[in-house]
């Protein structure tokens, strides 16, 4: 179910984030907020390097448990973070339109991260 032109101009003007399928997307993620998850994905990246050294070193496996650990609760952290401006960004926005395909959208969302 497509949208109109009226129900779309306000969110083109804010540059949509939440485009629907096919449409290309962009985010209302401030540049602070790309560079803090970018930091946080990097440690993560450096974390897992850590637990596949672990594993190749043979390393006592509950040593190994509590860095995985480590590195799913940073991972978590980062989904807190992009849901939280999701929420305020785009979710917000497509509301404000009374766009009815949101909350389906966000509960599959909700839905996924959950798992």
């Amino acid at each position: 179910m497509g949208k109109t032109a009226e129900q779309m101009a306000p969110i083109e003007q804010k540059k949509m984030c939440c485009a629907e399928d096919g449409e290309d997307t962009s985010t209302h993620m401030t540049d602070e907020l790309q560079r803090n998850l970018m930091n946080r994905m990097n440690r993560i990246e450096g974390q897992v390097k850590g637990v596949k050294r672990m594993i190749d070193r043979n390393v006592y496996c509950d040593d190994i448990l509590t860095q995985v650990s480590a590195v799913q609760s940073a991972l978590h952290s980062v989904s807190r973070l992009l849901l939280e401006s999701h929420i305020n960004t785009c979710v917000m926005d497509r509301l404000e339109i009374k766009d009815p395909e949101i909350v389906a959208e966000f509960m599959t969302t909700i839905s996924k991260i959950m798992k």
